[in-house]
């Protein structure tokens, strides 16, 4: 069986294991089981990688990544100015990509229960099952670390001496503790008062949080170099001691600045006690946190009635056809309830939001006030930036035909189905309802706030053109039954496709931004794009069931 390396690390440490109570030797054996068994391990961060990494290698390939994402930390370790608030943001960047790491790729770990209906069964006690999930799990984590802090850790070595480096590692492998300890006291908080469904959604919401927070991270990258030439001064309040990455901060500006304030002792003894409290109060909690986790097995009754009765109501009105209404109503229940089709898509919708803004804020830096960007705005056509709400339209239009649970599509064939156009137009005006025009609406309250009420005959036009390129998205893409496809057999040649369809996106809003300046054509715009959006949905969803994909 293979040995690991950071096994024979552990051996070193057997007696400290052993006074501590714990069978060392089933310890190790467990995690040896782990680690080879994690080996198919992907990152959610890797998420949208098509290609099928080794069974060996798949989780170390992923973590250059996070090397590229430590050179933003870098950047804020290597000046030699006030430590004191370059090492809060780094320590901060670092606590946000760890956790949201750890809550999205390792929560599997931290919250497995399916091992103990086997380890329970032999001769293996609970303080030892809970040392080799700690250590699991503190294993990847500090491999994700010092990738993502290998750039900064080099750096602060060059730059500021051993000493800096000595004690910023040290910090590190505090932080990564104290990150674990917190996330599994987080879980234990949230399973006392809710179920395990609960849970699941959160996890779930933290991984479309960091693929979003990595777009937007590399957005930051150029902006940094703006704020390093600032002399930055620290002014202590009193809320800042529940501010976890100014704790870790403090020793640097106390020791490498010689600052004595009692403020910086203060958040120097909160960086190295607080860590070991906690671990201190994870011990003491583990058996009630064991009890709590059996919640997992119980998925509990959501009690959706009011939202289903909504649903109904809302189908009524837009859905006239009885079978078309079945469909919607099914369609916006697979997209509320499927947590691995939300993984997949809502991060593109989350980019759908950010990306009108990131253009426009481009513009904020030369200004001297928010009110002054805001008047310059309004004499700009700028508003046209939502159309980047479209950009990622086709990709989630074709990824409706998707789904993690795709063999329950037997259903469809068990079903009276008179029209297969009523099967498409229900998920279309499902897709449309719960995912288009909530970002929609609040895209517009955001860009009326900013250039005013004058833009809401645009904003009309902008969204019959997104109907408009959703339907023609749709037409053009391969045709697969509502969430009936096993997200395993995306294919590249849709990816393809998307090049014209981006190209088709700037057409429209071209056209759109050459209207602005004649009177009044914008609504006439306006009505022919209300004529040809109603024509073409009577004909797009005209489909024969030998066109589809299996």
């Amino acid at each position: 069986m293979r040995d690991f390396k950071v096994l024979k690390f552990l051996d070193r440490f057997k007696h400290l294991f052993e006074k501590s109570g714990i069978n060392y030797e089933v310890m190790r054996k467990i995690l040896q089981m782990k680690l080879i068994m994690d080996g198919r391990r992907t990152l959610t961060i890797m998420n949208n990688s098509n290609k099928k990494q080794d069974d060996d290698n798949g989780f170390f390939k992923s973590l250059w990544v996070y090397t590229l994402l430590g050179l933003i930390v870098m950047i804020l370790v290597i000046p030699d100015k006030s430590f004191m608030f370059q090492m809060s943001f780094a320590f901060g960047i670092m606590m946000f990509m760890i956790m949201t790491s750890l809550i999205s790729d390792f929560s599997s770990i931290l919250i497995d229960v399916q091992d103990k209906n086997i380890l329970f069964s032999k001769p293996v006690d609970s303080k030892t099952i809970n040392a080799a999930k700690f250590l699991h799990i503190f294993i990847y984590m500090f491999y994700i670390t010092m990738a993502m802090m290998a750039p900064s850790l080099i750096a602060s070595l060059i730059r500021h001496g051993i000493g800096f480096f000595m004690l910023f590692l040290f910090e590190i492998i505090l932080m990564d503790l104290f990150i674990i300890v917190l996330t599994a006291l987080l879980y234990f908080l949230i399973l006392r008062f809710f179920d395990g469904e609960k849970l699941k959604d959160i996890i779930n919401y933290v991984q479309i949080i960091l693929s979003i927070a990595i777009t937007v991270g590399y957005q930051l990258i150029g902006r940094l170099f703006n704020v390093m030439d600032i002399n930055m001064t620290f002014i202590p309040k009193w809320w800042q001691y529940f501010i976890v990455p100014i704790w870790f901060a403090a020793p640097f500006e106390m020791i490498f600045k010689g600052s004595s304030n009692n403020y910086l002792i203060i958040f120097s003894i909160l960086a190295i006690v607080v860590p070991i409290i906690s671990i201190f109060v994870y011990s003491k909690s583990m058996s009630a946190f064991e009890k709590n986790l059996q919640k997992l097995n119980n998925n509990g009754t959501r009690n959706n009635k009011n939202k289903i009765t909504l649903n109904q109501k809302l189908s009524k009105m837009i859905c006239p056809d009885k079978e078309e209404r079945a469909f919607f109503n099914f369609s916006c229940n697979m997209l509320k309830n499927e947590r691995e089709f939300k993984l997949k898509v809502y991060p593109s919708l989350g980019f759908a939001i950010i990306f009108p803004f990131i253009f426009m804020f481009n513009e904020m830096r030369d200004m001297h006030s928010f009110s002054q960007w805001i008047t310059d705005m309004r004499s700009t056509k700028y508003y046209l930036n939502i159309y980047f709400c479209a950009l990622f339209l086709p990709m989630v239009v074709m990824m409706i035909k998707y789904s993690g649970k795709y063999k329950g599509a037997w259903i469809y064939k068990t079903m009276p189905i008179n029209r297969l156009s009523s099967v498409f137009k229900g998920a279309f005006k499902a897709f449309i309802v719960r995912l288009i025009l909530p970002i929609y609406i609040f895209e517009c309250i955001i860009f009326m706030l900013i250039f005013g009420l004058s833009i809401f005959p645009h904003l009309i036009v902008v969204f019959l053109n997104m109907i408009l390129f959703s339907i023609i998205s749709f037409k053009i893409t391969k045709k697969g039954l509502p969430f009936s496809i096993s997200f395993q057999v995306t294919q590249q040649s849709e990816g393809l496709m998307m090049i014209p369809l981006m190209i088709l996106l700037g057409i429209i809003a071209g056209i759109h931004y050459v209207l602005t300046k004649v009177s009044y054509a914008v609504y006439i715009y306006m009505i022919i794009m209300l004529l040809l959006d109603i024509l073409l949905w009577k004909k797009a969803f005209n489909i024969k069931w030998e066109s589809l994909q299996d």
